[in-house]
């Protein structure tokens, strides 16, 4: 799993995040999504590397074996702001001033934050299986509710869900194997036994539905859009084309014209089931003048895999 990539731990902004990076020439940060780690990005990030990019993985902060800060009333520390800094601390930490973002899931908010407080750093946002965390919640009804009702159930204080979870992690969550990949689920299996990380990806929703609504919500008021050309992926075997008819529609009001995408055959876990589909798309995307100086013709896929693009 992640031949010839580097794992390592790097400063964040204020949490140390455990990172796998590799390969040269234009950068791209994989964020993904709840309950994984970086490891769902195994299949996808050696394709963009032989294609002729620098890849980083990062575990997002609270999650996997990245460090997860004391929270506070507000959940402030899980905030999507706190884990783009810590984002953006990597990157610029390893060399990289200005790069494409990939965020899949809850990694899909951390990736649109980052390109909508730091538009000088990203370069081209691709988002995954999301639309903004404010646009879910003001478009809320009985579908949403009954198909995303975990959002609220791990949002709880009251009655906390990690009581629930941690009674047994593995009848929670169901990944397996021969989705993930032996290493990937053990990565992830790992992190889903372990209290402390079940906590902060608690808090993670906790934030969701408070301090990061505040902030879309914000940035709606004040007509704030992300600068750069973004791309909106989904997957035709999960939920948001049922929840929201037109998902490109969604977003048209934080993208304008700068905005394309579409459907990707798959489940959920579009990097883990789709990941050959999925680097076509990321790199039809950049070709079209999105990314940062991808190049027009990558070098050959590693034997065994497709050509990515």
């Amino acid at each position: 799993m992640f031949d010839g990539f580097e794992l390592r731990q790097c400063e964040g902004d204020g949490a140390r995040l455990r990172v796998r990076h590799g390969g040269t020439g234009p950068a791209v940060l994989l964020l993904h999504g709840h309950p994984r780690t970086h490891a769902t990005w195994h299949r996808v990030a050696p394709l963009l590397v032989a294609a002729g990019h620098a890849v980083v993985c990062p575990d997002l902060r609270g999650y996997g074996r990245s460090e997860k800060p004391p929270t506070d009333p507000e959940h402030r520390p899980y905030a999507k702001r706190a884990m783009a800094a810590d984002c953006l601390a990597v990157m610029r930490g390893l060399g990289h001033e200005r790069f494409a973002v990939v965020g899949h899931d809850r990694g899909a908010y951390v990736a649109t934050r980052l390109a909508l407080d730091h538009p000088e750093a990203v370069t081209a946002l691709s988002v995954l299986d999301a639309v903004p965390i404010g646009e879910a919640l003001r478009r809320c009804d009985a579908g949403f509710a009954a198909s995303w009702w975990h959002w609220f159930f791990l949002g709880q204080t009251d009655k906390p869900a990690e009581r629930v979870i941690d009674a047994d992690p593995d009848a929670w969550y169901r990944g397996t194997p021969e989705q993930m990949g032996a290493e990937a689920y053990e990565d992830y299996r790992r992190a889903v036994h372990d209290p402390a990380t079940v906590h902060a990806m608690c808090e993670d929703y906790r934030a969701g539905l408070g301090v990061d609504r505040e902030h879309d919500d914000a940035d709606r008021r004040a007509g704030r859009r992300v600068g750069c050309p973004l791309q909106v992926l989904w997957a035709t075997r999960d939920d948001m084309a049922d929840l929201y008819g037109d998902v490109l529609g969604v977003w048209r009001d934080w993208a304008g014209d700068r905005l394309t995408g579409g459907p990707i055959d798959s489940g959920h876990h579009i990097a883990e089931e789709a990941p050959e589909a999925l680097v076509t798309a990321l790199r039809e995307f950049w070709r079209t003048g999105a990314g940062p100086g991808a190049p027009a013709e990558g070098p050959a896929a590693p034997p065994g895999h497709p050509p990515a693009g």
